[in-house]
């Protein structure tokens, strides 16, 4: 699934790429100074709650488009506030796998994935509820909230393969 969302967007970027002019199209849908504070976290689980605050973000500012609609561009603002939430969803999911894989210790980045894609989830469920200019994006709703799902399953099965916190021996 995860495949599939990323070969979409990567189809949308390159339809963005041909349709604009080159100076106005963003290849990556963090800022640099976003991507900056990714590479310059040390541990898993900093990075994890980075792309969780950004995917957040993300959210909010597609809640605003939606209530106070741009005089122009409105419609790509809309599709890439989306796409842009589920990179940022898939990857602290993925930076989860990583981490466990690697045996690192990413138990505090499983929580906050469940907990706050559980709230994402029900924000998405009330956009589509709400059917407020659906048209424009959904598709793109869609696969956010087929990601979220994805991730909150993700996270359920990840505390599951994670190791337990230390506990201390009483003497």
């Amino acid at each position: 699934m995860k495949t599939v969302r990323r070969f979409s967007l990567a189809v949308l970027l390159i339809f963005l790429c041909a349709a604009a002019p080159a100076q106005t199209v963003k290849k990556d849908y963090l800022s640099d100074y976003e991507a900056d504070k990714i590479r310059d976290a040390e541990t898993p689980n900093e990075r994890i709650k980075l792309f969780i605050q950004f995917a957040d973000e993300r959210l909010k500012k597609f809640q605003y488009e939606l209530d106070h609609p741009a005089a122009s561009r409105h419609s790509e603002m809309l599709n890439y506030l989306m796409n842009s939430y589920i990179g940022c969803v898939d990857d602290a999911t993925d930076l989860i796998q990583e981490g466990i894989e690697k045996q690192q210790n990413v138990r505090a980045g499983v929580d906050l994935v469940s907990t706050k894609a559980r709230e994402f989830l029900e924000t998405l469920k009330k956009i589509s509820a709400d059917a407020k200019e659906i048209d424009i994006y959904k598709l793109n709703l869609d696969d956010a909230i087929e990601g979220t799902q994805d991730a909150i399953n993700d996270a359920e099965k990840a505390k599951k393969s994670v190791a337990p916190p230390p506990t201390r021996r009483k003497n």
